[in-house]
């Protein structure tokens, strides 16, 4: 039984990852803000938890709680393009502070654990048509974007000049069973209404490449094993793009299928038209995607259906 960390682990790819690595019978441990009961924090998979930002004093609290961790999953950080154009600051606080603080605590208390990094594709800007290398152009939209870079370019400057093992995972579109906000969580909610039309931001040409939850989480757990001094960097992707429109018309399909689909035609700020993987380096960690955008989305309406249908 290893002891591992998740900073974060309240969110919503920490707790699927908890989950996942609780059935491996690992010691969960997490910090991040939420003043949870003990009871929801069992239920979470999760032994220890700091309710709290992640600097050395709630660092060291939970090192005296577990124990030295094998491995820390650092998920914590700012959660979305939109909130980092409204407040960069607090964007930068959460996703460029906190990194740094991780990583200085790790280079003096737990220089030998290993560290497995949550990016994002926002970093890569825009790219109209080619699926994205690790090594593509990096021309951000949007502080979010721009603050996962330079949380990248720190975790490369401790590697290198302090031995820290790193890998670092650039998740593209990630949904699934829990995500409460973004276009499906948004389209569930307005069609459980039951419209006739429903009229979305921007073309619904805007190309993504899906990644369903489990799979995100596989991919950190198989990136945790080649964690080094030369951090390994990995797209989280599936190498499909899928556009937005028809994504909305199959979500519509399991949940309304009457309704008719519109588009403003105007994009949001901060929003590429195109993200995709190239997975070429995601097949050296011998890790496929298994799930299918139709499997996923399934998975996802039967999820919200359920939830619709629990007392309140």
């Amino acid at each position: 039984m290893a002891i591992i960390w998740i900073t974060g682990a309240q969110g919503f790819i920490g707790r699927h990852l908890a989950r996942h690595l609780s059935q491996q019978n690992h010691q969960i441990s997490g910090i991040g803000h939420g003043a949870y009961l003990p009871e929801v924090v069992k239920q979470s998979h999760i032994t220890h938890w700091i309710n709290g930002d992640i600097e050395t004093t709630n660092l060291q609290q939970l090192l005296e709680k577990s124990g030295h961790p094998e491995t820390i999953y650092h998920l914590a950080g700012g959660s979305s393009v939109g909130l980092s154009l409204q407040t960069p600051a607090e964007d930068f606080r959460r996703s460029v502070v906190s990194t740094a603080a991780l990583l200085e605590w790790m280079r003096s208390s737990a220089p030998q654990t290993k560290l497995v990094v949550s990016s994002s594709a926002a970093i890569y800007g825009d790219t109209p048509t080619a699926n994205i290398p690790e090594e593509g152009n990096f021309t951000p939209y949007s502080p979010y974007g721009f603050h996962k870079r330079a949380s990248e370019l720190l975790c490369a400057s401790y590697a290198q000049n302090f031995g820290l093992q790193i890998a670092i995972v650039r998740l593209f579109s990630i949904y699934g069973p829990g995500l409460r906000k973004q276009l499906l969580w948004e389209l569930c909610c307005r069609l459980q209404k039951s419209p006739t039309t429903l009229e979305l931001h921007g073309t619904g040409n805007e190309i993504r490449d899906w990644l369903y939850i489990q799979d995100a989480v596989e991919i950190l757990v198989a990136a945790s094993n080649t964690a080094s001094p030369s951090p390994l960097i990995v797209n989280g992707g599936t190498g499909q793009g899928t556009c937005v429109g028809e994504v909305a018309t199959l979500l519509c399909q399991k949940m309304n299928p009457g309704v008719e689909l519109k588009f403003s035609g105007q994009q949001r700020v901060g929003d590429p038209f195109s993200l995709v993987a190239d997975t070429t380096r995601l097949e050296t960690l011998n890790y496929t995607p298994k799930y299918t955008l139709d499997l996923g989305l399934d998975n996802y309406v039967g999820w919200f259906k359920q939830l619709q249908s629990e007392p309140t």
